[in-house]
């Protein structure tokens, strides 16, 4: 066995004698190829390092920036989040452009009630959304008066605001503490009673699909409005990953063109804060 390290046979070798070292030597049988070769070494530098990322992402982690503030006060708009891809399994959504090679999830696992999911909205199959996981399979859910009803029981939630807060448009913000059965706890906040959806129809959430609330009550379009103009219930097959970190966070305005920005409207008390 031999390599291209200085192993080859010795007939095979194009030598020169050291006493014939001042005479004019052989043209490169490249033809001046090295720089060739050196740019097709950095072609295929590139490629492999694509194929990596594009495993990771699919298989393992993807990053998300937060648009709108509907998840207010847990996520905000510009945090910068990862999402683990492996949590609920993977479907053709888990990869980009979402390719039509299969139906179904592959390890599917089902997410838990609370979970924040990164989903793809069913209304075009394209676009992600973030919201929690509310109702899952089989779960009656219900606004009344202002409180989420899961299958005919109030959900706990205990007023934690201590000042006076205000949204864009001057409407007070309440903040809550709300406790779903199992005991898991996250904060809501609305704009108190008397809004668009205080009061729903129940929802029965079918098989294979689950019910998505934003944690901003007053200011999220969710499955509580009917797929045609909000985003309805969503099937299983559409789930990205769960929401695990905030990586790092700025405020609306900054700008990677804008280097200024980057000191001026960074939120570092939000780096690395881990999501319930």
């Amino acid at each position: 066995m031999w390599s291209d390290s200085g192993d080859a046979p010795f007939e095979d070798v194009d030598s020169t004698p050291v006493y014939a070292a001042g005479k004019k030597g052989k043209k490169s049988k490249d033809g001046g190829g090295g720089a060739s070769n050196e740019g097709w070494e950095i072609i295929k530098t590139i490629v492999f390092a694509l194929l990596i990322a594009l495993v990771l992402r699919v298989l393992l982690f993807q990053p998300f920036t937060i648009p709108s503030a509907s998840m207010e006060p847990n996520l905000y708009e510009g945090d910068y989040i990862v999402v683990s891809k492996w949590s609920y399994g993977y479907s053709k959504h888990s990869i980009p452009f979402s390719p039509p090679i299969f139906e179904g999830r592959l390890f599917g696992q089902s997410p838990k009630r609370g979970d924040i999911v990164v989903f793809k909205l069913p209304r075009d199959n394209k676009t992600d959304y973030i919201k929690r996981v509310i109702g899952l399979p089989g779960d009656r859910v219900q606004m009344i008066d202002n409180v989420l009803h899961i299958n005919g029981a109030p959900v706990r939630d205990v007023v934690v605001s201590t000042e006076q807060l205000t949204n864009m448009y001057g409407n007070p913000i309440t903040q809550a503490d709300e406790t779903l059965a199992d005991g898991r706890t996250f904060r809501i906040q609305d704009f108190g009673p008397g809004m668009d959806l205080d009061n729903t129809p129940e929802f029965l959430v079918p098989a294979g699909h689950y019910f998505m609330m934003g944690d901003n009550r007053d200011n999220s379009i969710d499955s509580r409005v009917d797929q045609s103009m909000g985003v309805g219930l969503v099937p299983e097959e559409n789930l990205i990953g769960k929401a695990e970190i905030i990586l790092f966070s700025w405020q609306p305005g900054a700008s990677l063109w804008n280097p200024v920005s980057w000191f001026s409207k960074v939120r570092p008390s939000r780096f690395f804060t881990v999501l319930d």
